[in-house]
């Protein structure tokens, strides 16, 4: 059924309903969700078909709601799954069948935290055309001038001033009718990132796992499907599939992967676990803006923890090539988060993760305790947006990287980071020596393919090792307080 409000056609309402079981809460979700992108998809297809109709077309995002009059008796070890003072609280949701765990996990808290029902319907947010119709493969948005008719005359399309990062930048969010943010993004950032991520990585965020590698070397990517069909080689590994570019999935370790002839931007694999609990790569490539786009992106898939595993120069003398380097600071000339995150910002070291990473070191390389330090160094990281800076007078960056004790240089590490900070996303580095530019070892084609062939493949057995320990972990030991503000969504 469908109602005429000002012109306007819109699928059946529903007044909120409260729930008290989080299981129910996101099947309705998923079932008022379904409704509006059905409704729109199949009015959509109807203006293709017959032209532009006398009504406007609209629909509705859902949401969940939560109204308190007193304060959450909490675990206060807990750093999220609450909401900070009585208040009204809501967020809209968007592809509840991709987040049905992530949904479940979170509304189950805030149910058990509050001891009272969330209440859950549509919002008063329209869903835009391309968000419902990129679910729908036999369905394409036509391109601006190629129909008679302007699209957003019939429908609701993107709006850019409501996809931005308010919320996790800290600057006051609420709803139109005064409503504090439960969750970190809104719907239409999240679609607005689903479809990003299709883009740039050439797979469907239905694959993402919950940790992400990230690297700027094609070499780890060959390294990592040789360890994904070890893996699914081994019947008691726990993996159970490979997706690469494309959206081509293997199970069985001899079957071919055939990838697109042209791959994206930012190729990326995932080694796929049961309950998201696999690893992703990302090849982002050389440079902190494609670092801050796949991190911008995959962000909204709510990660527990991403680290860069990639080169980086040596700046110490008695740094060798291949040795490690383990970030415990950054030093930030990297430029594209000076807007959203200043540079005087701390981005510190999270404990979790600098323990896992250097006990995988420790397990990979067969070194213990204080003899770590024969192939490992743990200092700061200085992150540039200049790759030839050595081309300049030396004279201003090299005063600037020692006074700030930094140890190696690269183009993405601090980006991923102060990224995961912004996000709330467990973050960190660790590095692998590939040159020396300050001390006359450049990276040169023959010595950097034999760095290539002994160092790469240990290093990305690292990064899995740690992933692995991470994994293991309970969730509110990873998202600890650490990354938490004053205020926070009650949401990771």
């Amino acid at each position: 059924m469908s109602e005429n409000r000002h012109a306007t056609e819109t699928p059946e309402s529903f007044e909120h309903e409260a729930f008290s079981d989080p299981k129910a809460a996101v099947a309705s979700l998923r079932e008022l969700y379904q409704a509006s992108a059905s409704f729109l998809c199949k009015n959509f297809s109807d203006v293709l078909k017959n032209g532009k109709p006398e009504n406007r077309i609209r629909a509705y995002y859902p949401e969940i709601r939560l109204t308190t009059n007193s304060y959450a008796s909490a675990d206060t070890r807990l750093s999220f799954g609450h909401v900070a003072e009585p208040g009204r609280y809501a967020t809209t949701i968007t592809r509840p069948d991709l987040f049905n765990s992530y949904l479940t996990q979170q509304i189950d808290l805030l149910i058990c935290n509050h001891g009272m029902p969330v209440q859950v319907g549509y919002s008063s947010t329209p869903m835009p055309v391309h968000f419902a119709v990129a679910n729908d493969a036999s369905l394409t948005v036509p391109q601006e001038g190629s129909v008679d008719y302007t699209l957003r005359d019939i429908f609701d399309v993107p709006e850019l001033a409501t996809m931005n990062d308010d919320i996790v930048n800290g600057y006051g969010f609420t709803y139109e009718d005064g409503a504090f943010p439960l969750a970190p993004f809104t719907a239409q950032r999240i679609d607005y990132s689903l479809a990003r991520l299709a883009h740039y990585t050439a797979t469907a965020p239905e694959h993402f796992q919950n940790h992400v590698l990230f690297t700027n070397y094609q070499f780890y990517v060959e390294e990592f499907e040789k360890y994904a069909r070890a893996e699914l080689a081994d019947p008691d590994s726990g993996y159970t599939a490979f997706v690469g570019p494309g959206n081509t999935e293997i199970t069985d370790a001899n079957t071919d992967l055939e990838t697109p002839a042209k791959l994206p931007q930012m190729p990326t694999f995932h080694l796929k676990r049961e309950g998201g609990g696999g690893i992703t790569l990302v090849n982002i490539g050389v440079g902190p803006s494609n670092a801050k786009t796949a991190t911008d992106h995959i962000a909204v898939l709510r990660p527990h923890a991403w680290l860069m595993v990639g080169h980086c120069a040596g700046l110490r003398k008695t740094q060798r090539l291949g040795d490690f380097v383990l970030a415990h600071g950054y030093l930030r000339e990297d430029h594209v988060l000076d807007d959203d995150l200043p540079v005087w910002m701390p981005i510190p070291a999270l404990a979790e993760i600098q323990v896992a990473l250097e006990e995988a070191v420790a397990d990979v390389t067969k070194f213990q305790g204080y003899d770590l330090k024969r192939i490992m160094r743990t200092g700061t990281v200085a992150t540039i947006d200049n790759r030839n800076w050595e081309l300049r007078d030396q004279s201003g960056p090299v005063q600037r990287l020692s006074q700030s004790r930094a140890v190696a240089l690269d183009m993405e590490s601090a980006t991923i980071a102060a990224n995961g900070f912004r996000f709330r996303v467990p973050y960190g580095t660790l590095l692998c020596v590939s040159d020396k530019p300050l001390h006359g070892e450049l990276k040169l084609p023959g010595m950097a393919s034999e760095f290539y062939k002994t160092q790469v493949a240990q290093h990305l057995l690292i990064g899995i090792r740690a992933m692995e320990k991470l994994r293991e972990m309970p969730l509110e030991r990873i998202h600890s307080r650490k990354l938490r503000s004053f205020e926070e969504t009650a949401f990771l």
